[in-house]
């Protein structure tokens, strides 16, 4: 599990009404990460992304591979980087990486939070009006971090998995819960598991009048 691209990114803007957007990131080889994610990196909406939830966003490559495998023509835009993630290594995907993993990388210390929700930025960016739903659909969705001890990341550093507290709460898992597609006893696992995204549990509690 070793970082293959790091991604930063300044403000932008996207779509017929230019809608402010921080997708566009370029490559570097070591960032700085406090609490609110890579020092310098931009999130345009911070409904949506940022914050001390969501202060780094990982995609997965095998994504990458199934989109194409989706839509040949275009095999030249996704690669890694172009969804708007920070982070991109490899052998980690969203049948591998649980909710609430904690891993050191560099002198950082990551904890996954949640799933990225996708939206229409990814269909803009590409000119592929349906690709968000394909990412929706395949639950391809990439994942958060929250950052639990601040420092640096280079290229080539690894990540090195520390606790593993929901091993039965994968990431691909939590979306089936999410789009209504799980047991129940996976339902009540995800909505507790340890270092979830405390927004998401109270919309998974919702959703399924959980208390």
């Amino acid at each position: 599990m070793k970082i293959i691209g790091l991604y930063s990114g300044k403000l932008s803007n996207i779509g017929e009404k230019r809608s402010p957007t921080g997708i566009y990131k370029q490559s570097v080889e070591q960032v700085s990460v406090d609490e609110l994610g890579i020092i310098g990196d931009i999130q345009a909406d911070k409904r949506f992304h940022g914050g001390p939830e969501k202060a780094l966003h990982q995609y997965a490559l095998s994504s990458y591979e199934k989109i194409i495998k989706r839509y040949p023509l275009l095999h030249k835009q996704a690669k890694s980087g172009m969804i708007g993630e920070n982070l991109s290594a490899t052998d980690m995907n969203e049948h591998n990486v649980c909710i609430g993993d904690i891993y050191n990388v560099g002198s950082c210390v990551l904890q996954v939070s949640s799933p990225r929700i996708p939206c229409w930025k990814i269909d803009a960016k590409f000119k592929q009006p349906d690709l968000n739903h394909f990412i929706s659909q395949h639950r391809l969705n990439g994942w958060y971090y929250r950052v639990l001890q601040a420092g640096d990341i280079t290229l080539n550093d690894k990540f090195l998995l520390q606790q593993r507290p929901n091993t039965n709460v994968t990431l691909d898992t939590m979306l089936k819960v999410i789009h209504g597609k799980a047991e129940s006893h996976l339902i009540q696992l995800t909505t507790n598991a340890t270092g979830l995204d405390h927004e998401w549990q109270k919309r998974l509690q919702n959703k399924y009048q959980l208390t």
